[in-house]
């Protein structure tokens, strides 16, 4: 079985050795680079299988990083470290199309559990029995491959936009309250991480609108619904 192979760029040295000892001892390949710049050029040229990025980046910073990541890969996972701890920083990186935010100072052990969360997560969402592909309302939604379909026009997923959707497909219907949410797809609740969820529902609003009769209802206080109408 390959390595899952990890792109990383981050300035401090001393952190991205590190770092990148701790990812190398648990069994992963990692491609360090020290800029934006460099590292662009890095992902152009191989294939990975999710990223690590630091915010405060020379030459390209790793907000623009993320947006030119995603304008060529919708679907790679996208971890941003930094130490800027502001709930807007953190919300804007999420709303580019990262997957989640770890603010510097952080311990190594959390960064891994991410990381085979991220890797690990089709084999923990179920059986292969339960990867197939699902239809609800005009969607055809294919997880195991990130694909959602309406009118033969495909939108890949990211990651987490597709763990969340096969959430609310496997629970239709029922009141799903916003802590198990954030326990199941993200491993605890705290929050910053109920507003990250805010994001990612609003992303999946967005492309389920195309079918007027679905909806992700936002039960105040409790969580959400999501209703199919006959």
């Amino acid at each position: 079985m390959n390595k899952a192979r990890i792109f990383y760029v981050e300035d401090d040295e001393t952190l991205a050795y590190l770092t990148t000892e701790t990812l190398v001892a648990e069994g992963y390949m990692v491609d360090h680079y020290s800029n934006g710049q460099n590292g662009l050029q890095g992902f152009k040229r191989n294939q990975y299988d999710l990223c690590i990025l630091d915010v405060m980046l020379p030459k390209i910073d790793g907000f623009e990083l993320a947006r030119r990541i995603r304008a060529s890969n919708e679907s790679i996972p996208i971890i941003f470290l930094s130490a800027k701890s502001m709930l807007d920083d953190k919300l804007e990186g999420l709303t580019l199309g990262a997957d989640d935010y770890i603010t510097k100072p952080f311990d190594t052990r959390e960064l891994i559990l991410k990381v085979d969360i991220f890797l690990n997560r089709r084999s923990k969402m179920g059986s292969p029995g339960d990867n197939k592909v699902v239809e609800f309302g005009e969607f055809v939604f294919d997880y195991a491959n990130l694909i959602l379909s309406h009118s033969g026009e495909d939108q890949t997923l990211t990651q987490k936009e597709a763990d969340l959707l096969k959430y609310f497909c496997d629970h239709r219907g029922a009141l799903i309250k916003r802590g198990e949410i954030l326990e199941e797809l993200w491993g605890r609740n705290d929050y910053f991480l109920g507003r990250s969820l805010d994001v990612f529902i609003s992303r999946l609003r967005k492309y389920l609108s195309e079918d007027p009769k679905l909806h992700i209802d936002n039960i105040h206080g409790v969580g959400f619904k999501f209703i199919i109408d006959n």
